[in-house]
């Protein structure tokens, strides 16, 4: 094997070059670009979750498209907006205090949105919610619950 001394000047020459040559290479085409909320689907998602912090049903059932649906562990399998009121809103609604969005993830006409929910007596639960939008309103609902044991609800919380 012949070995061959390098000087470090020349270590240094290649290592630019090869920095340079990184930095102007085209980057590889993606299957998916990958887009930010607009500013109008974050403002439709903020809308949701301050409903739900107001207690106001018209608000919230405003923002729901006329085919909703929302599905969760609980057995919720694409429900409609009447059972959602019945199930969801009517026993839920009173004890939420607020909502702190962590993070709103985008791409298109979805989202993924974690957040942790402040009931009453400083209680918290963290869930994720996948929202899939249509003209400004929300389509469909996934809700993730966070890991507590059994489906974490403000009513099992008082």
């Amino acid at each position: 094997m012949n070995m061959r001394e390098i000087s470090r000047r020349t270590m240094l020459a290649a290592g630019t070059c090869a920095l340079v040559a990184t930095a102007l290479a085209p980057k590889p085409a993606s299957a998916r670009a990958e887009t930010g909320v607009s500013a109008k689907s974050e403002e439709t998602i903020r809308k949701y979750y301050r409903a739900w912090e107001k207690k106001d049903w018209g608000s919230l059932d405003a923002l729901l498209a006329h085919d909703f649906t929302f599905s969760s562990a609980a057995g919720d399998d694409h429900i409609p907006t009447s059972t959602f009121k019945a199930q969801c809103w009517d026993t839920q609604s009173p004890y939420i205090e607020r909502f702190d969005l962590l993070r709103v993830f985008a791409e298109g006409s979805e989202a993924l949105v974690m957040y942790i929910c402040h009931i009453r007596d400083g209680k918290t639960f963290r869930n994720v919610e996948y929202l899939r939008l249509k003209d400004d309103k929300v389509e469909a609902i996934e809700c993730y619950f966070g890991a507590t044991a059994g489906y974490p609800t403000a009513v099992d919380a008082k």
